[in-house]
């Protein structure tokens, strides 16, 4: 498969130029909770989240941070004979608690630092930041390179209260202007597919994002349906339309055409496992939904586009 490295600026080029190797995540769920299951914003959580809230389920195996870092650098070497890694911490809400407990466990996690930790990624919301918060996360630069990814989604009203984000586009805009007075790399998430909402208002989302000053990276996600999240007892019941394969492949080569060069891709579609998805099935097989994408900026020669002509150096 083609790895598109002309037709989009991935991460992993990314961070091959600023690492001069591959470097790989160890994801931890440190026990985190959000504010829309908690009873701050509701009790049901985003209404796409499943019961992991997106991690790695260690946690829910008793698993310590310094055991899922063990288990995870153990995995990547074998497997990728990794020698680099970020810390990711990817479950549920990882700013959602106060600046002491905060710093207890990201601390935890860098004591296991064998020399082969080059950064630090925190995945949060954008109504889940203050200053305290991002003046001890910035606190890691420039011993470490450190990014926060902000889960936005979409920028339209009634998406963001339909699937239950508890939060607003002003939010969003207020978390990436404070956050741009600290040396953090921020990265944004949207879906691609939220019931719903139609393709125009999912190119608008791509457009008002297609601003570095605003984001440094773009996760992509493709919407689909875990068993155990709010989403599917609606499902079950109306039978919404979900995205075909080509329908989002087409999509989201089309978000990539919107985006400005420098603007780094860090995902492409959503991934879960088979026990977990009730649907769509074609969201299974991430290789497949890449070549698709790619298929539809080649026939559409969006390698020889404005956006695709300049080789990123």
């Amino acid at each position: 498969m083609q790895n598109g490295k002309n037709l989009y600026y991935s991460f992993n080029e990314y961070v091959k130029k600023r690492f001069n190797t591959k470097v790989y995540k160890i994801t931890i769920d440190a026990g985190f909770t959000c504010p829309t299951r908690d009873g701050t914003k509701g009790t049901t959580g985003c209404i796409y989240c499943d019961k992991y809230g997106s991690g790695n389920k260690l946690s829910f195996e008793n698993k310590s941070i310094k055991e899922q870092i063990e288990l995870g650098r153990n995995l990547l070497s074998k497997k990728y004979n990794a020698k680099k890694f970020f810390i990711y911490f990817q479950a549920f809400t990882n700013t959602y608690a106060n600046v002491e407990k905060l710093k207890t466990i990201y601390n935890e996690a860098l004591k296991f630092d064998n020399g082969d930790f080059v950064g630090i990624i925190i995945g949060t919301r954008p109504d889940c930041i203050d200053k305290e918060k991002l003046n001890l996360i910035s606190s890691y630069h420039p011993q470490y390179e450190v990014w926060i990814e902000y889960g936005l989604q979409s920028i339209h009203k009634k998406t963001l209260q339909f699937i239950n984000r508890g939060h607003s586009l002003d939010d969003y805009l207020n978390a990436v202007k404070l956050t741009r007075k600290y040396p953090i790399k921020i990265t944004t998430h949207i879906i691609v597919g939220l019931p719903f909402e139609t393709k125009k208002e999912i190119l608008e989302t791509a457009k008002f994002l297609a601003n570095l000053e605003y984001t440094d990276a773009l996760k992509i996600h493709s919407f689909y349906i875990p068993k155990t999240s709010f989403i599917a007892k609606i499902y079950e019941k109306e039978k919404f339309k979900l995205l075909t394969l080509d329908e989002y492949a087409e999509i989201v080569s089309e978000i990539l055409e919107i985006l400005p060069p420098e603007m780094i891709i860090a995902r492409l579609t959503g991934e879960t496992d088979k026990e977990n998805l009730l649907a769509p099935d074609w969201i299974l097989n991430k290789n497949k939904v890449i070549e698709k994408i790619i298929y539809f900026l080649k026939i559409k020669n969006s390698f020889q586009g404005k956006y695709y002509k300049k080789v990123l150096t």
